[in-house]
């Protein structure tokens, strides 16, 4: 379906002809014989893009049929593209790079460069962004001037699941360069669809000409068999970061245990909020009944209070950490702090009846 434009978009004309005008075939100069009309959108505005197509004007030129498009086209936009170049880097980059969301990429295209773009239309130009620079990252050639110092190579293989139930997507890196070789969805973990990959990141190898020093995986069933058998007498060594997990296994799981104990303490929340929100609504009312322009010090405390409730519920919800930084050992010492500071509140308060926390 062709893009619909918005009404009033003003678009600037911009006229491309064909550099080289003569005929490969007899040599005559080409003339024009028809102009294709294009609008697309760029981060300098709308274009409307003239192409002047030519072709050889002598009849019985065996060269005759064939039509030439400038040169210059294909530099500012792919065939059937409504963008440029330069915005289809501007997506990639805001995606890939900043970790902006869809939406976010359209509204900011809309506001800053008034590029009129639907999601589902952002959507695909970024799947065209992600094909393009994974062909460009397994260029035969950018890859043999990546390897070109290097003696050996170092590789790992591991399988990310996005959610349970999904395919799971393998991932081949290099770690000498520290480059993602290639990465395959499989349906299953069985031992031939991880042997095929294995034999494939073995092609890789053999066509840059490095040997392969080492393996580095999580030593799942298949990973060990698959390794001995296509890679023999090749090193196949355990994740580091694995390995520490699975070492922590047991501290975690009494960690758990512990965040579990302390949540049932830290009961309450909601009840402390809603009689807070309850009595400041009442103290605001009589409060504006008297006509008072200045917060009073309820107001201060509700303020107070409602905001140790929101950090207590932040730390109770939080599972960030790892074995080296246990989440049950944060929650601990955060929720110490914030008794602590309850405590200096509530220590300065006494002695002084008028002031407020």
């Amino acid at each position: 379906m062709a893009h619909q434009w918005p009404q009033g978009c003003v678009l600037k004309g911009l006229v491309l002809s064909v550099e080289d005008r003569e005929c490969p075939a007899c040599g005559r100069r080409m003339s024009v014989c028809d102009h294709r009309h294009r609008r697309v959108f760029t981060l300098g505005g709308p274009l409307h893009i003239i192409s002047r197509l030519v072709h050889c004007p002598d009849p019985g030129c065996g060269g005759r049929p064939q039509t030439y498009s400038p040169e210059a086209e294909m530099g500012l936009a792919p065939p059937r593209w409504v963008i440029g170049w330069d915005v289809m880097c501007w997506i990639g980059h805001r995606r890939f790079a900043r970790h902006w969301s869809v939406p976010q990429i359209r509204m900011e295209l809309a506001d800053s460069y008034q590029v009129d773009l639907s999601e589902d239309a952002i959507e695909k130009y970024i799947r065209r962004h992600q094909a393009m620079v994974a062909a460009r990252e397994q260029d035969p050639e950018l890859l043999a001037r990546e390897y070109e110092q290097v003696q050996d190579v170092i590789l790992s293989i591991d399988g990310l699941q996005p959610e349970k139930g999904h395919e799971t997507l393998y991932v081949v890196r290099e770690l000498r360069r520290r480059r993602v070789w290639f990465a395959q969805s499989l349906l299953s973990s069985a031992q031939q669809e991880v042997w095929r990959l294995l034999e494939l990141a073995k092609g890789w190898a053999r066509r840059l000409g490095k040997p392969v020093r080492g393996w580095v995986s999580d030593k799942q069933d298949a990973f060990v068999s698959g390794v001995a058998a296509v890679f023999p007498g090749v090193p196949h060594r355990y994740c580091q970061n694995h390995f520490l997990r699975d070492l922590a296994k047991p501290m975690l799981e009494e960690d758990s245990t512990a965040k579990v104990q302390m949540r049932r303490r830290v009961r309450g929340l909601r009840e402390i909020e809603r009689q807070t929100l309850g009595d400041g609504g009442k103290m605001a009312q009589a409060s504006q009944e008297r006509g008072d322009t200045q917060p009073c010090a309820d107001k201060v405390v509700e303020d107070v209070v409602l905001d140790y409730c929101a950090a207590v519920r932040g730390i109770l919800n939080s599972d960030q950490g790892g074995p080296l930084h246990p989440p049950g050992v944060k929650m601990a010492q955060d929720l110490s702090q914030v008794r602590q500071s309850i405590q200096r509140n509530l220590d300065a308060k006494k002695g002084e009846p008028g002031r407020s926390v």
